[in-house]
């Protein structure tokens, strides 16, 4: 086990490079078990739950070697449709093989996906979607079992705009007989890249981006070499973690429009933020004021993946907010250790209610889950003395060499073994 300790106060200054995109990466992986061919996601970063998957597909038969940051996938020697309990309950990433393992097998077996307690996240609508396509579902001591004949499209409505279910369902119908539609679909960046990956693989899909996604099913896709698009929530931390502690940070390989939420409440809190191509400067040098409403919602609504970052952020600017998490009922799970560096919050329901304090004292917190832990190692960063965040398990998921990235920014943070 590790754990960061940070001394905190100093502001930051520099230039990074944001990795490629951890929610993009994970359902590309899925998708190479389409084809028998190789195919080569380039830059793949360097997180636990790439590791993850890499292992559910080496479990499948699948061949993945790396190249320095490039992975080539081999799926030609597949030969399993079960999905491993052990690595399930590690990734809850792993419920995008469905779709790919039945359009490969005609079957397939996964035990309950896991990954970050950040309350019930039922896969469910990626199940009922599955059905409209064909396949007969049971659920046996904690399994999911699927078995079809024949996939074959069909018109699906989601309930909500789920982005795992999204692209399930394309996964599954890339090669289905006929036409599917998933109306009510996902319109995040990374269902967008999921499209693009695919149709460099022989498929006929378009529509990402809108409610509306089309699938043309094809008989067989081919191999290719994809780089996948930047971590817009990387790239958010690092705004958020840069306007806590000022400073003026670059970051390089960035889409602006894919984090233009964050961007406006950004500098309505008071960040002056330059954008260039694929570079955004943001600069700070003074106490910021609160901003008074965020809620999170599906793209391009703000983002759920950065509501604990941007709620830390509130704690020490001058003012009161409100922070609404619509999406998931148990992401506040980081308040107590917000508290116990000094934060003024209060949970009721979904909703934080935060007055901001003049700076955050130096403590000992714990990551409990991905983002959550982001948001206790900027707050560790902005805080006046020392402090130790344990459990960084959690944020290793999705963070590659996060320590490295701060400490080029001017950050006094290092990885210690408990």
């Amino acid at each position: 086990m590790e754990k960061y300790i940070i001394n905190g106060g100093k502001e930051l200054y520099g230039s990074i490079e944001v990795q490629t995109a951890k929610n993009s990466v994970l359902p590309i992986l899925a998708a190479t078990v389409l084809t028998d061919d190789k195919v080569r996601v380039l830059n793949v970063p360097n997180i636990t739950d790439v590791k993850n998957m890499v292992k559910i597909l080496s479990r499948l038969g699948c061949k993945a070697v790396f190249d320095g940051n490039d992975l080539m996938i081999d799926s030609s020697t597949a030969d399993c449709h079960e999905i491993p309990s052990e690595l399930a309950h590690e990734l809850r990433s792993s419920v995008f093989l469905l779709g790919s393992v039945i359009s490969r097998f005609r079957m397939a077996k996964i035990a309950y996906p896991g990954g970050c307690d950040i309350g019930l996240r039922p896969v469910d609508l990626h199940l009922t979607g599955l059905k409209r396509l064909g396949v007969e579902i049971t659920e046996e001591n904690g399994y999911i079992v699927c078995k079809c004949d024949t996939l074959k499209g069909n018109e699906i409505m989601l309930d909500c705009p789920s982005v795992g279910a999204t692209e399930n369902i394309m996964l599954a119908a890339v090669k289905a007989e006929g036409v599917t539609v998933i109306k009510n679909a996902a319109r995040e960046p990374e269902i967008e890249d999921l499209q693009r990956l695919l149709n460099c693989m022989g498929a006929k899909v378009r529509g990402a981006g809108s409610s509306s996604v089309v699938i043309e099913g094809v008989k067989t896709l081919k191999g290719c070499d994809f780089h996948p698009i930047p971590d817009r929530i990387e790239a958010g931390t690092f705004l958020v973690a840069a306007a806590m502690c000022g400073g003026e940070v670059e970051l390089k390989r960035v889409c602006a429009e894919n984090i233009s939420s964050l961007l406006h409440k950004l500098r309505e809190n008071g960040c002056k933020i330059r954008v260039n191509n694929d570079k955004i400067v943001l600069e700070n040098h003074r106490r910021l004021t609160s901003v008074k409403s965020i809620e999170t919602q599906p793209y391009p609504g703000f983002p759920t993946d950065l509501q604990a970052q941007i709620t830390a952020l509130c704690c020490i600017c001058r003012g009161q907010s409100i922070i609404t998490e619509n999406l998931f009922e148990t992401r506040f799970k980081y308040v107590p250790e917000l508290r116990k560096m000094g934060a003024d919050i209060t949970v009721i329901n979904r909703n934080a209610f935060v007055r901001g304090v003049e700076r955050f004292r130096g403590a000992t917190v714990v990551a409990h889950d991905l983002r959550g832990g982001a948001a206790l190692v900027s707050a560790a960063l902005a805080a006046e003395g020392k402090s130790e965040i344990l459990d960084i398990s959690h944020v290793d998921r999705g963070y590659g060499s996060l320590e490295y990235k701060l400490r080029k920014l001017g950050g006094d943070i290092v990885r210690v073994s408990v």
